[in-house]
């Protein structure tokens, strides 16, 4: 079975290019284009790994982080940030939200596939 990565981006290029990197390396990719959606398909889910857009409609990716964490099912599951959120303070308020990793977008995708791979533990 393919590792699942729920992806949460309410951006539909980088939605795109994030899931074509991701299924062309032989990952299972679930999306959501808003918060409450992020946190209802993470219980359901239940990935390997979560990519989450701090920007997002509905619900922002710290509360969307903080919501996961409370769950006792997906408070292992690591959740990497994806943003463009790049000024002094923003990685560490995305860690403090629960997250355990942090990737500046525009994503690289030559190396993106390598930063994903730090974080994700499968079977």
């Amino acid at each position: 079975m393919n590792p699942i990565i729920l992806v949460i981006e309410d951006n539909e290029q980088n939605l795109y290019l994030m899931r074509f990197l991701l299924e062309k390396n032989g990952f299972t990719v679930v999306e959501a284009t808003d918060g409450e959606k992020g946190v209802e398909m993470a219980k359901e889910t239940k990935p390997h790994l979560i990519l989450l857009d701090i920007q997002l409609p509905r619900m922002d990716g710290y509360a969307v982080a903080r919501e996961i964490r409370k769950n006792d099912e997906l408070s292992a599951t690591p959740i990497v940030a994806v943003t463009s959120y790049a000024m002094v303070g923003d990685r560490e308020r995305v860690l403090a939200a629960g997250a355990d990793g942090y990737i500046e977008k525009p994503i690289d995708p030559e190396k993106f596939i390598e930063q994903i791979k730090e974080h994700i533990y499968f079977d």
